[in-house]
């Protein structure tokens, strides 16, 4: 399939020309990196702000610790965790993903004025299913093998980046058959949720095909055990060159959406992987005798005017604009 251009949300759309950048906000006492940190309302707010103006495209927001091992937390303890915070996110216009495998929640969200629903249990239940044909919102579909308190007890693959491709492609289907727009799908292969170091780093390395699938990639690799079990580093908050490393290596195999909690030097790192891409491309279309190309530095802005005054204009301009996206 050819390259993905394109994720719609609700009320909004990214075009992935650049690498978009997802702040992780965990709303927790007991996340595996930062539990504890922002469990406040007013203390996730601010962070999320922080991750904003470091360069955040999306905000993801998660009420429940997924971490291997943990407990199912209530529902009505979830909303009451992330429903403020994404009351005065959405509020400010801020693009909101919301992290729950439970639809009751994120319909509460999505009233809230939430964008995006980030699904780790890869849309199983028939509710978030319907629920997310129903909003028209940007969806997230993550393979993960069993449930978090089971997960990681001796996972087992043939071919890891095979199986998790079909998963994922099943999941993908059965969104398209409730109703869900194929743009709005976002397919995440879920490092870290029932593999152990060998299979992430497979599916690291195998990102390429996972981007063929036809559908928004995202990596979410961000201070994983993984990279801790081969750099040394026993802190994740400390594993900050692994975590922009792997950005970096998923970037150039395909993956276009970079969950994250280390905003500002993910950013960073992406920039500079995005524009030695773009640089490259251009030199091989000036080799081809296609002109030479300035590098698209970061802020770069160009005004594109459109008409079309024969045949089916309306159809005409659709088509241009995805051209150009």
């Amino acid at each position: 399939m050819g390259p993905v251009c394109v994720w719609k949300l609700r009320t909004r759309r990214f075009v992935l020309a650049r690498p978009i950048v997802m702040g992780i906000l965990n709303v927790t006492p007991d996340s595996f990196s930062d539990g504890g940190q922002h469990d406040e309302a007013d203390a996730a707010v601010r962070f999320a702000l922080e991750m904003v103006q470091a360069g955040a495209d999306i905000i993801d927001v998660g009420g429940e610790s997924t971490r291997p091992g943990s407990a199912e937390v209530a529902i009505d303890e979830e909303t009451a965790r992330v429903l403020p915070v994404v009351e005065q996110l959405a509020a400010r216009g801020i693009c909101v993903s919301t992290d729950t495998r439970h639809a009751a929640v994120a319909r509460a969200c999505l009233e809230a004025g939430a964008e995006i629903i980030n699904d780790i249990s890869g849309f199983r239940d028939p509710a978030m299913v319907a629920l997310a044909a129903e909003s028209g919102a940007g969806v997230v579909a993550m393979h993960m093998a069993g449930e978090p308190g089971n997960m990681q007890r001796d996972p087992r693959y043939g071919d890891v980046v095979g199986e998790v491709s079909a998963y994922l492609l099943e999941a993908a289907s059965r969104l398209e058959a409730a109703g869900v727009e194929p743009a709005r799908i976002c397919i995440d292969p879920g490092p870290g949720f029932g593999k152990n170091i060998r299979h992430n780093l497979e599916l690291l390395a195998g990102t390429d095909e996972l981007a063929a699938l036809g559908y928004p990639l995202i990596a979410a690799y961000s201070r994983k055990s993984t990279l801790g079990a081969v750099t040394g580093i026993d802190v994740p908050a400390e594993r900050l060159v692994p975590s922009t490393t792997a950005a970096v290596l998923a970037y150039n195999g395909g993956a276009r959406i970079f969950r994250v909690h280390d905003v500002a030097e993910t950013v960073q790192a992406l920039s500079v992987a995005s524009n030695a891409a773009y640089a490259e491309r251009s030199r091989a279309n000036a080799s081809a005798g296609a002109g030479s190309f300035t590098t698209m530095l970061p802020g770069s802005r160009a005004i594109v005017a459109l008409g079309s005054s024969m045949g089916d204009s309306v159809g005409n301009l659709v088509e241009a604009t995805r051209c150009i996206d």
